[in-house]
């Protein structure tokens, strides 16, 4: 997953995104504001960096219900090339907000003076049906029946000294294994992973949605158990905020978080607690995103998404020390200044916690 910053979870699909202007935006949702978030007196248009990738949610279902528009807050949405563009544009406020994914060289940049901060969660696994795990070929489930089993198997892996390979990490050692132990195939693009099943190249790969459910349904490959069984608080993605967006245009700020955190739970309602409007969440990923087909949206394992936008910092801070053991990390990094949660504390006291 190098230089691919602007994922997740469907990480491979890019779909340029418009900005939305004023006449021809979202309607308001017609919902009464909170006390302390009334609207802005003049109409503030936000700059999100995001691709398309599943895990902004959040953004496209706050942006289509009239959330943002409650406030007075216009979306404009960007895309860029790789992080090289991104996060300088993110430091100097030209972008408000973005997604990033933990990176060795995510890190690096944030410690050689590149100032972003991570301010809310923006993609995990939800327990027993995580979007981002481990596939192995059909005809080998009466062979590899336990993580053991993974023993000089060829195992695909996208990326070097980033989540998945953090997480590649940890399966080695619920499994009792070393690197050693099992053949690391490099494989960036994930559609090629499904190839490599079917040509019998490889034996297991750390795959992504949709193109888990796309193998099963091509008889290429299973699942195999379920990465919340050894990294269940894995912090794959999160938004990451500029330093100006935070402070001098906090108020902003403010208002922009508690429409993302309602269109968070809009999402959570419909996937996970099954009590919401799933047709038209589901109408709106497809609007959005790459996978256009709604059957397949209620088949997915779909990105887990904090309705109350808080981050797993410890394993943050622990995939930083796994990239370090690497030695690919240089320069120190102050994660008290790096991982800001105070903005999305001071929505939660104005819009309350989602239970």
């Amino acid at each position: 997953m190098t230089k691919k910053w602007l994922i997740l979870p469907l990480l491979m699909f890019v779909f340029a995104l418009g900005a939305c202007n004023q006449d021809e935006g979202p309607e308001s949702s017609g919902n009464e504001t909170e006390e302390g978030l009334e609207p802005l007196e003049e109409r503030t248009t936000v700059v999100v960096a995001e691709d398309g990738a599943a895990s902004g949610a959040g953004f496209y279902i706050a942006n289509e219900m009239g959330y943002f528009e409650d406030y007075n807050i216009e979306i404009e949405f960007a895309t860029f090339g790789n992080s090289d563009e991104m996060l300088p544009a993110i430091a100097s406020g030209e972008v408000d907000v973005a997604g990033g994914i933990s990176t060795a060289s995510f890190f690096n940049s944030i410690a050689q003076g590149i100032d972003v901060r991570m301010i809310a969660d923006k993609g995990h696994n939800v327990e027993g049906s995580s979007y981002f795990t481990f596939v192995i070929r059909e005809d080998l489930q009466d062979e590899i029946t336990s993580y053991e089993d993974f023993k000089g198997r060829k195992i695909a892996v996208s990326s070097r000294n980033a989540v998945d390979d953090y997480i590649f990490g940890e399966m080695l050692k619920h499994a009792g294994l070393t690197r050693d132990d099992v053949e690391f195939v490099l494989m960036s693009d994930f559609g090629n992973m499904l190839a490599a099943m079917g040509n019998e190249q490889i034996d297991a790969a750390l795959q992504i949605e949709p193109l888990i459910t796309q193998g099963e349904s091509q008889g290429l490959h299973v699942r195999f158990g379920d990465a919340t069984d050894y990294a269940p608080e894995a912090q794959i993605a999160m938004v990451l905020g500029s330093p100006k967006f935070l402070g001098e245009k906090r108020e902003v700020a403010k208002r922009f978080m508690a429409a993302y955190l309602k269109g968070v739970r809009d999402y959570n309602d419909a996937f996970i607690k099954e009590t919401g409007d799933i047709d038209r969440v589901i109408e709106i990923m497809t609007e959005y995103t790459a996978l256009k087909d709604p059957e397949v949206w209620k088949n997915v394992g779909v990105t887990g998404l904090d309705p109350n936008g808080q981050m797993f910092v410890e394993d943050i801070k622990n995939q930083y020390e796994v990239y370090n053991d690497n030695d690919a990390i240089s320069g120190e990094l102050d994660f008290d200044q790096a991982i800001d949660t105070s903005l999305v504390e001071e929505v939660l006291e104005l819009i309350g916690e989602y239970e």
